[in-house]
């Protein structure tokens, strides 16, 4: 999105740590961002959500792979070149939303 920025992170274990998670991120790709294009890349602070128990992490990884194709960005997730996953790639994301329906 060219406006905002949607992380789905899973802690995983107790000792994770949300802040100090965000703080390296935009410290790291802010400071490369500013020096590459001279000018800030994020905002103060951050807005977060934790995952009730109800809610499935596909629903929420499928409504943020999904809004780039809602917003006209992309046809397909796979063709949004800011997706992706350290963990799954976007093939797998989106079999197992897929699968999920």
């Amino acid at each position: 999105m060219p406006d905002h920025l949607h992380v789905l992170a899973v802690g995983e274990s107790d000792g994770s740590d949300l802040e100090a998670f965000m703080r390296s991120m935009k410290q790291k790709t802010g400071f490369w961002f500013k020096q590459a294009f001279r000018r800030r890349l994020w905002q103060d602070g951050y807005y977060d959500r934790i995952l009730r128990e109800d809610e499935s992490t596909l629903v929420v990884a499928r409504y943020i792979l999904a809004n780039p194709v809602r917003t006209g960005l992309a046809r397909t997730i796979e063709e949004y070149p800011f997706s992706g996953s350290n963990r799954y790639s976007l093939k797998e994301w989106g079999d197992a939303i897929q699968t999920q329906g």
